[in-house]
């Protein structure tokens, strides 16, 4: 394997990356699926980087050091087209599918090919993705197109059926954390701790360890959360808020900000406020969703007596605290509600709706009662 490749702990979808781009024979159509975070986007540029490179030998692509190498790697590489969800909802629109495919049309400017990127290729609304449907049926013969997709289910079987298909799952934390010490990130010690809390993703892993302050919110929302299991009724519907505006600052650093968000700091432009505007509320609903599935998992465990297997070592005591009277079995069940919500959020539902029926749901110790 070269060195140029960035992706890390992905050795079987890499593998294939590397296998294509020394043989020259890869796919024109190529759906990259996996959690978010896990590094799609790093392996579809490492593809590009692979194919436009300059180096005599295939063997050695990517070489990172000719000019094709940095272009890629700056970005600015014209053969090199990315599209990504953009403006409210988050979505890929058509007219941007639409562009996309008439640079694909014409012939290569610098490298061999013209290779195209999509970003969380689920959020193409039906008009792009239709659009897109055909060219991957009849695709240009000097293209590569490469969809990053978190649930390919939200693709259309004719869409997914003319892809090439690489898998990524989650990434060993060992890799992360030596990922983050490399990069100068971290120290030792607390990259192993920004590793666990990503939970396999490493993407997660750099943005928190870019972001002490996100670090100390996130334990704050689970902190509210545990609390929140020996609490009645009118103390967790009287926590919305305070969960919303924590996930969202979470979100905001792991996902980076969109443009209604990118204003909400104070005035030393430092912390993130707390209000959350209209615009924002879906998106705040869904990270709040996919923090509490990790609490519940943790809770989950500590409750079956595996405290030891926990991704927040440092919250030990508060999992503790809170699994003390729960029945057993009733936070798994909780972990399926989690589910269930997070795509009634996806599809639209009223997002606060979605957490108040949560948070009405949240497993509750007997001390409680």
């Amino acid at each position: 394997m070269t060195a140029g490749f960035r992706t890390r702990g992905q050795p079987a979808a890499l593998a294939r990356v590397e296998a294509w781009v020394a043989g020259e024979r890869t796919p024109s159509s190529i759906l990259v699926v996996g959690p978010g975070r896990t590094g799609k986007t790093t392996l579809a540029l490492d593809l590009a980087a692979g194919l436009l490179c300059l180096a005599g030998d295939p063997a050695a692509r990517p070489c990172r050091a000719c000019a094709a190498c940095r272009k890629v790697e700056h970005g600015n590489h014209p053969d090199l087209h990315r599209l990504a969800p953009s403006g409210p909802g988050g979505q890929v629109r058509i007219d941007q599918a639409r562009s996309l495919l008439a640079e694909l049309a014409l012939l290569p400017m610098e490298g061999r090919c013209r290779v195209a990127v999509v970003e969380a290729a689920h959020r193409l609304n039906p008009d792009a993705q239709n659009a897109l449907l055909k060219t991957l049926e009849e695709p240009p013969p000097e293209a590569v197109i490469v969809l990053c997709a978190d649930d390919e289910t939200l693709l259309l079987d004719t869409l997914r059926s003319r892809c090439t298909r690489l898998r990524l799952g989650p990434v060993d934390e060992r890799v992360s954390a030596a990922m983050l010490v490399e990069r100068g990130l971290a120290d030792a010690p607390r990259a192993a701790h920004i590793a666990r809390a990503a939970a396999g993703r490493p993407g997660i892993a750099v943005a928190l360890a870019a972001s002490p302050d996100a670090l100390l919110v996130r334990g704050r929302l689970a902190r509210t959360l545990l609390d929140l299991t020996k609490a009645p009724r009118q103390a967790r519907l009287a926590a919305v808020s305070e969960l919303l505006g924590d996930a969202l600052v979470v979100a905001d650093v792991v996902e980076g900000p969109t443009e209604v968000s990118a204003a909400r700091v104070d005035g030393a432009g430092e912390v993130p406020a707390r209000t959350i505007r209209p615009a924002e509320r879906r998106r705040a609903a869904a990270a709040l969703v996919a923090a509490w599935r990790q609490v519940a998992r943790d809770l989950a465990v500590v409750a079956a007596g595996g405290g030891a297997g926990i991704r927040d070592v440092e919250l030990l005591e508060d999992y503790e605290r809170a699994a003390a009277g729960l029945e057993r079995g009733v936070v798994a069940a909780f972990m399926g509600r989690l589910d269930e919500m997070a795509a009634a959020i996806e599809g639209y539902a009223n997002p606060e709706l979605m957490v108040d029926v949560l948070l009405l749901a949240w497993p509750q110790g007997r001390r409680a009662a």
